[in-house]
């Protein structure tokens, strides 16, 4: 019998080979990423960059993953699945490569562009083969054991990652990436395959240049925003009105055009499926959630607690340990909990770990960011694993690739939004915060007089009375600077955990399997 997209396929190679393959070359992406959020302030220092410059090396990847996720199922009709997958892992090992060797910070960015393009695909991919290589009713089953070895890299990556940059380099955060690659390209060349319809196909397949040609004005248009927006006061300055109706005006063109086209590059059909429009906006928002955390607390931690890069990233690693725990707990929960209800318990716990993290301050101790780590990575498993299960429980195989390009993309775009955005109100809210504390830098504040007066006395034996007086004051506003940032750091997290709540009612707009049974 022929076989065709709509009908059970089974693969021929072991189930669990194939699951390790995939999931090896899902971990580099991962751990890449994981790793270089702890390295930021020592990258933006090497090139005498800023701290709201550093970000670009986020957001660049972020954004060059976006051109080419929506359109993994088109790529995959041209190459074929399998071979789409061996060469995005080959142009992104070797991109990693330049990362490492990059002697500024525009060959930097233009190499994690490179990366990106390279690594956008691969976690899509990897997805679709184990959608469509688990029967539906085992579905959740195999995007848990998928997990473990995603969340795997996040709790190895910022220790790692901080450990090699205090002890070596950060070059050497992109350039660990060459061994995995090349292991990752041969356990996919032996172990990987692919059903019929997702192999290369006998006749050329038209490409939709014109739609290709506005998706990457779009996102382009949107990254030199993100990166460059800030420092440019956003909208008050042209180029950025005009930049940003540059990107509208390609974005809604590029809409019209892949519903209009026969051959689009991007099937936007797709989202007439309910659960797949839900979730996808809940990935974007979930993306910029945990993006933008996991980008501000190395910031947090280098900048204001004065952690080095080593102790930063053990701070951090507890989250993938959350989130392994969460992978577990998804096992147990499946079949027996709506997915639904397990979504909401996991925005629930990354509002409650957002706003524990909304409420530190200067004089913490290290287990006080471990724990809401914990928290945060158990509620980003127990909202992904189901969320990417019923976001695709009413879909065809046939569109699971080009599916799961779109829920990357949303995840990804919500991302780079997300850390631009935090960036944004950490550099905004510090100077209003700044504003209103300035006043209490008064003589008629007691506590400030007796703080003075002490500082006074303490240099003034050192640097005698005259200097003193003016490094004294210096110092108060150098505590100033210090609490005002701590506030707007704060700020974001305190937004992240509102943001979160607001979200649960749309996770009961999902069908769940007992809808879909009855419809």
């Amino acid at each position: 019998m022929e076989e065709t997209a709509n009908k059970p396929w089974r693969p021929s190679k072991e189930l669990l080979l194939m699951t390790f393959a995939v999931m090896l070359t899902t971990f580099m992406v991962v751990l890449d990423s994981s790793i270089a959020n702890v390295a930021l302030p020592k990258i933006a220092g090497s090139f005498s960059y800023t701290q709201d410059e550093s970000v670009w090396v986020l957001t660049s990847y972020l954004v060059a993953n976006g051109v080419i996720l929506p359109s993994t199922a088109w790529f995959s009709d041209i190459f074929g699945r399998k071979n789409f997958l061996i060469i995005c892992t080959v142009v992104f090992t070797l991109a990693s490569a330049m990362c490492g060797l990059a002697v500024s910070m525009p060959m930097l960015i233009l190499s994690r562009v490179i990366q990106g393009l390279g690594g956008g695909a691969i976690i899509p991919i990897a997805q679709a083969i184990l959608l469509e290589s688990f029967p539906v009713e085992k579905r959740g089953l195999g995007m848990s054991i998928f997990g473990i070895g995603v969340v795997i890299a996040p709790v190895i990556g910022p220790t790692l990652g901080g450990w090699i940059t205090d002890t070596y380099s950060w070059n050497w955060i992109f350039l660990i990436n060459l061994p995995i690659g090349i292991l990752a390209i041969i356990f996919t060349y032996l172990f990987v395959n692919d059903p019929e319809y997702a192999r290369k196909k006998d006749k050329a397949v038209k490409i939709d240049y014109i739609g290709f040609a506005f998706l990457i004005v779009w996102l382009f248009s949107l990254q030199y925003i993100l990166d460059n927006g800030q420092k440019n006061d956003w909208f008050e300055t042209l180029w950025v009105r005009n930049l940003f109706a540059l990107m509208l005006a390609s974005f809604f063109a590029f809409i019209v055009r892949e519903l209009k086209t026969r051959n689009p590059i991007v099937d936007l059909r797709i989202f007439v499926d309910r659960n797949f429009a839900i979730g996808n906006i809940l990935a974007g928002f979930i993306g910029g959630i945990v993006y933008s955390t996991l980008a501000i607390l190395p910031l947090f931690m280098q900048h204001l607690l004065g952690y080095t890069a080593t102790l930063s990233g053990l701070a951090i690693s507890p989250r993938g340990f959350g989130a392994l725990a969460g992978l577990f707990i998804c096992a147990l929960l499946g079949g027996k909990l709506d997915d639904r209800h397990t979504i909401s318990l996991g925005f629930l716990s990354l509002a409650i770990s957002c706003f524990m993290f909304g409420s530190l301050n200067l004089e913490i101790s290290i287990a006080n960011v471990i724990f809401p780590n914990i928290i945060c990575g158990i509620g980003f498993s127990l909202v992904l694993v189901p969320l990417s299960t019923i976001t695709f429980l009413t879909l065809k195989n046939s569109a699971m690739t080009n599916g799961s390009g779109i829920f990357s993309l949303t995840r990804s775009v919500g991302g780079a939004i997300g850390v631009s955005l935090v960036s944004t109100i950490i550099s905004r809210h510090s100077q209003i915060h700044q504003a209103y504390l300035v006043k209490n830098l008064s003589i008629g504040n007691s506590v400030f007089n007796e703080q003075f007066a002490a500082l006074k006395a303490g240099l003034a034996a050192i640097a005698g009375n005259a200097a003193a007086e003016a490094k004294a004051g210096y110092l108060l506003y150098m505590r100033l600077i210090q609490q005002s940032t701590l506030l707007a750091f704060m700020d974001c997290f305190k937004i992240a955990g509102v943001l979160c709540l607001g979200l649960i009612p749309f996770v009961y707009l999902l069908k769940n399997k007992a809808n879909k049974e009855q419809n």
